[in-house]
């Protein structure tokens, strides 16, 4: 499933990416309709005004033809230039020039304006019905598009580079949280790595020490099987980091030996932390799981050594439970308990991070890399059960049966 993700996740830009451009588009045809339609209204207003403009003129009513003039065109909220049979400028309001000025200079302009408009628009002829000669063309009206449309036509614009913008931002900041994030892993892992290896390399440098001294020639029988231990340990963590990534190895089998030997691991090493800790085991009957030893080991290795870390007191105890969580669905639960300082609140959501560590001198790893070993290979669930300030913390994993 994660192989398949990972080749779809090309395409997932892709998916955006059309899916952004459909948006933009649906935007712009939308304003667009809406500009059409305030075109039109702008059109039959001065086709209104060219119609009751003929029946007054038919009528020879002065009157009323300046009554018209004066609330319709005066009033109108777009450019208007109003010319006569020859498409000689008469009048014209909304416009840069002011409506009193009829230089030459100002009527070339006008001219030029209304060639232009000429090349966009058709013009609102105002007739008259002679009844001798026929329809007698007085004028035209040309007209352009008010402020409130400019701005409309812009608006889709200005809004795509908006959310563009934001769209960038956004992925820029999440590019680098990724990247960081990828980095702490990296970096993490090395670390880790080098811990996990230093610890039984360490000893069997020792060991190869006190061969070459002669000392412990007398006591052979009582080097070997530490010497065997310590190999034993370079195989399990070579295993473990050999496992990351894959999907193999997942075999049912039953969780309590691996937690008693992860405890035994453990207890041998307490006297050389120089905590006073006690690790009390208190398993119940559980079902065997799928897991894998290697990897789920290392998970259960990583808590304990959390749990030590996080007690300060004098002396600490470390509960490890197991039991049936729902024996209709056979889902166990393991609980590891420890008494010491407890996580805030503001931290319970950052513990799982990468990156993140209270420890002087932590990378972050260990935590973040059980969760995802327990929930992205083992198809189960690691949470912070339960934790109090100067109490202590249950960490629980869900397995299914």
């Amino acid at each position: 499933m994660r192989k398949i993700l990972y080749r779809l996740s090309d395409h997932f830009t892709l998916v955006l990416f059309t899916l952004a451009i459909v948006i933009i588009l649906g935007l712009h045809f939308y304003s667009q309709s809406i500009v059409r339609d305030l075109r039109v209204q702008s059109r039959n207003i001065l086709e209104f005004y060219a119609n009751i403009h003929s029946r007054a003129a038919a009528e020879e009513d002065v009157k009323y033809l300046n009554f018209l003039f004066e609330q319709i065109i005066k009033r109108a909220d777009f450019p208007i230039i109003n010319t006569d049979a020859d498409k000689k400028p008469i009048y014209w309001i909304g416009i840069s020039i002011d409506t009193n000025d009829k230089s030459p200079q100002s009527l070339e302009k006008i001219t030029n304006m209304v060639r232009k408009l000429e090349k966009e628009i058709d013009p609102v002829a105002i007739t008259y019905h002679d009844p001798d000669k026929g329809k007698i063309i007085l004028g035209y009206l040309y007209y352009g598009d008010s402020n409130l449309i400019t701005r409309l036509i812009w608006f889709p614009y200005i809004e795509i580079g908006i959310i563009s913008l934001f769209i960038l931002v956004a992925f820029l900041g999440f590019f680098s949280i990724k990247k960081s994030e990828e980095q702490f892993i990296w970096v993490g892992l090395t670390k880790e790595t080098a811990h996990q290896l230093g610890t039984p390399l360490s000893s069997l440098m020792g060991w190869l020490e006190l061969i070459k001294s002669g000392k412990s020639l007398n006591h052979i029988e009582k080097v070997l099987p530490e010497i065997e231990n310590d190999l034993k340990r370079l195989s399990k963590v070579t295993a473990r980091f050999s496992q990351i990534g894959s999907r193999s190895g997942l075999k049912k089998q039953d969780v309590l030996p691996i937690l008693t030997d992860t405890v035994k691991y453990f207890q041998r090493r307490l006297p050389q932390m120089g905590k006073e800790v006690k690790i009390i085991k208190r398993f119940g009957q559980i079902p065997p799981v799928n897991i894998n030893h290697d990897l789920f080991d290392w998970v259960i290795e990583n808590l304990i050594k959390n749990s030590l870390y996080a007690i300060e007191k004098e002396k600490g105890i470390i509960e490890i439970s197991t039991g049936v969580l729902d024996e209709k669905s056979s889902n166990i639960f393991i609980d590891i308990k420890d008494n010491g300082k407890g996580i805030s609140p503001q931290n319970r959501r950052m513990v799982f991070k990468p990156g993140y560590s209270t420890k002087k001198r932590g990378w972050g790893l260990g935590l973040n890399l059980a969760k995802r070993i327990v929930e992205e290979y083992h198809r189960g669930k690691l949470i912070i059960k339960d934790t109090k300030m100067g109490e202590g913390t249950t960490m629980r994993i869900v397995l299914k049966g």
